[in-house]
C-alpha cells in the first residue's frame, strides 16, 4: 500500500467507522495556524488534483474544495452553523472527499494537467476572488478531457449560502442536476417541491 493509498483509507475509516464521534466534533471547527476553521473529516492528501479526483471515483465519492481565508466571516458562518448540522456533514463526508485550501497560501499543488504551483497561483489562476469558494469536479478523470485549465469544475459555489441551499448545492452535484438542469434556482425549486411533496420541511431561510 502506498503512502496516498494509507491517507485516503484512513479519511475513508474515519468517515464510516465513527460516526457519532465525528459528528459530535462537528461542533467544534479548531482554528489552523493558518488562521483558517478545520473540519476533522476534511481530507489530507498529497494534493496532486488528478489522483484526488481518481481516489475520490474509486470509492464512489467527488471531489469538492473548500477555499478559505484567514479572518474571512462567512468563512466562520458556514462552520459554525452550516457544518454543525449533522445531516449536512454526513451527506458531505458519504458523497464528498473534501479538501480545503487557502486564497494565499503557499502549499505545492499539482494541477489537474500537472502543472506545479502554490495555493495562491491556483486560485489566481482559476479567479477565486472571495472566500468561501466550493469548487466542485467532474465524477471521474475522463470527463476533465477538454475542460479549461481554469478550473474544469462541474459547479461553483461562491459566497456564504443558508444551511438549506448549500446543502441543496451537493445533491445538485452528487445527482448530477446540472446536466440535466444547468440553471440551479430552477433545479432547487424543483428539488424544494418534490421535498414538500414527500411531506420533508424545506427553511429556505
Amino acid at each position: 500500500m502506498t503512502r496516498r493509498q494509507a491517507l485516503l483509507l484512513t479519511g475513508m475509516l474515519a468517515a464510516s467507522s465513527f460516526p457519532n464521534l465525528m459528528r459530535a466534533q462537528t461542533a467544534k471547527p479548531r482554528l489552523s495556524d493558518d488562521g483558517l476553521h478545520v473540519q476533522p473529516w476534511f481530507n489530507h492528501t498529497f494534493l496532486d488534483l488528478k489522483e484526488d479526483l481518481a481516489g475520490a471515483a474509486s470509492s464512489g465519492r467527488r471531489l469538492v474544495i473548500f477555499w478559505e481565508q484567514r479572518g474571512c466571516p462567512y468563512c466562520r458562518e458556514m462552520h459554525h452553523v452550516n457544518l454543525t448540522d449533522g445531516e449536512i456533514v454526513d451527506y458531505i463526508r458519504q458523497n464528498f472527499l473534501a479538501l480545503q485550501f487557502n486564497l494565499f497560501g503557499s502549499r505545492e499543488v499539482t494541477d489537474f494537467d500537472g502543472a506545479m504551483m502554490e495555493e495562491r497561483q491556483l486560485a489566481a489562476l482559476w479567479r477565486i476572488n472571495f472566500t468561501p469558494t466550493l469548487c466542485f469536479f467532474p465524477a471521474t478523470v475522463a470527463e476533465l478531457q477538454g475542460k479549461s485549465s481554469r478550473g474544469p469544475e462541474v459547479w461553483r459555489l461562491s459566497g456564504y449560502w443558508k444551511p438549506f441551499h448549500f446543502r441543496s448545492t451537493f445533491v445538485y452535484v452528487k445527482e448530477e442536476g446540472y446536466k440535466s438542469q444547468p440553471n440551479f434556482q430552477r433545479w432547487l425549486a424543483d428539488y424544494a417541491d418534490m421535498l414538500r411533496v414527500e411531506g420533508k420541511e424545506v427553511k429556505l431561510w
